[in-house]
């Protein structure tokens, strides 16, 4: 029972639920002052479908109890409240590296694949490297020439997963580089399924700057455009190292995957 209310916890918890349904929510942004206009002016109410929330992108309707409902229009409504992604290359340039060091990635800005390869080898042997994992792509096979380690070659459905676990590092390519939030988008193509760029302790993803998109989005149209129109059977975005703030809210890196997510950033 709760309290001198006689209510079980159940009975509380449902009653506070009726009550909330019964005050509707604010709408988000600028749809809100005009939801007062139209509290303010009943008579104008049908209008709100076709005139002034439409050049917002978003519809209201209202329903048979005269809250309104909303439909989500395209993604350029959003935008203005959205991060910046950047409008020229320079600029989306800076802010991924920006929003990558927040996140506490590396990002290692090289003119050409040998620097790209001599970067790898400086980092293999700094840190006594004994195997990484990889998958095929142009821009990683000119690399592992420079790994003074033995490789293990990962394919989408042939590996050992406990082989890939004991790999000090996994080396990957990407389908894009997003400024908005510092995320990079891989694939089953680019990195032979999900568990390359989870099982190794560090992830190395190699990228050229011609990569680089202003948003989310941005990244998926690039994904489908670079395969014809078709997305690969797996997409992950990847926002820095795996992190963890579930106890007592204190930031561990690691958790549940790469401790160190290193971008080898080409031209």
């Amino acid at each position: 029972m709760s309290g001198e209310t006689g209510m079980s916890a159940r009975e509380v918890i449902l009653a506070r639920i009726r009550e909330a349904l019964r005050v509707p929510a604010p709408l988000p942004h600028g749809l809100a002052a005009e939801s007062q206009s139209q509290v303010r002016q009943p008579q104008q109410r049908a209008a709100v479908t076709t005139s002034g929330a439409a050049s917002a992108g978003i519809s209201v309707a209202h329903a048979s109890n005269r809250l309104p409902t909303l439909t989500v229009l395209p993604e350029e409504v959003a935008r203005p409240w959205l991060p910046d992604g950047g409008e020229t290359p320079a600029e989306r340039l800076q802010l991924l590296i920006e929003n990558l060091g927040k996140l506490r990635a590396i990002v290692q800005q090289v003119p050409d694949l040998t620097a790209a390869s001599d970067y790898l080898l400086t980092i293999a042997r700094e840190r006594d490297w004994h195997r990484v994992a990889w998958h095929p792509h142009p821009l990683v096979e000119p690399l592992l020439a420079g790994v003074p380690c033995a490789t293990y070659r990962v394919d989408a459905a042939d590996f050992d997963k406990n082989a890939l676990e004991s790999c000090d590092a996994g080396i990957t390519s990407c389908e894009a580089l997003v400024a908005q939030t510092g995320s990079l988008l891989v694939s089953s193509a680019t990195s032979g399924g999900r568990a390359l760029s989870i099982l190794p302790h560090v992830h190395v993803v190699v990228a050229t700057c011609d990569q680089i998109v202003a948003t989310l989005a941005d990244a998926l149209h690039a994904a489908q455009a670079r395969h014809d129109g078709h997305l690969p059977s797996m997409l992950s975005f990847i926002t820095g190292p795996s992190r963890t703030g579930d106890i007592e809210r204190i930031l561990v890196l690691g958790a549940h995957g790469p401790k160190e997510l290193i971008l080898i950033l080409v031209g």
